[in-house]
């Protein structure tokens, strides 16, 4: 049930997000457009209700129920982003904004130690979720399988970590403009 929880809220959240600007850009209702993007939190909160009703339930914990920590983290940590990603692009696409710029060098790799910092928050709100639960339960076999997640929280940190250090060695070249293409003044 939580796995399917956690698909719904994603598509869910993905749809009030397009909805928030497909109404801000294309229907030109700013305030709706807002309206329906500030559901997209709502939806984090509806997925931890969800989780702390099945558990609380009897349900045994599963790695399903990690899933949703790490989802609810990323969630907070990287919303404000990603909805601000989708803007640029959807303004661009609908409502001729300036089209979104592609970072290389020095700018690539500060975005990629600034993805460490919001990576950290989210593993950290993750954890937090996880240990409340543990703690809440207080039930050791009900709750091994979230026990055993911390591990997977520090997995998915180490790897932003190394790539944000591989841009640091290595910095993102920039795109190069495609044989026969114009360059725009």
């Amino acid at each position: 049930m939580i796995l399917v929880a956690i698909v719904v809220c994603e598509v869910a959240f993905w749809l009030a997000i397009l909805a928030g600007l497909t109404a801000r850009y294309v229907l030109q209702r700013r305030r709706l457009g807002g309206a329906l993007l500030l559901m997209a939190p709502l939806i984090d909160a509806v997925l931890l209700a969800l989780v702390a009703v099945d558990l609380l339930g009897g349900a045994t914990a599963s790695w399903h129920h990690g899933l949703a920590a790490i989802y609810i983290g990323v969630s907070i940590a990287y919303g404000k982003r990603m909805v601000a990603w989708a803007d640029a692009h959807f303004q661009h696409r609908f409502a001729g904004g300036p089209a979104p710029e592609r970072l290389s060098g020095t700018a690539y790799t500060v975005k990629c130690w600034r993805d460490v910092l919001l990576t950290a928050l989210a593993m950290t709100i993750a954890a937090a979720t996880l240990g409340a639960v543990i703690l809440l339960l207080n039930d050791a076999e009900r709750t091994a399988a979230l026990s055993e997640f911390f591990r997977m929280l520090g997995i998915i940190f180490a790897i932003d970590f190394l790539w944000a250090v591989s841009y640091t060695i290595w910095p993102k070249k920039p795109a190069r403009a495609l044989p026969g293409a114009t360059a725009s003044r």
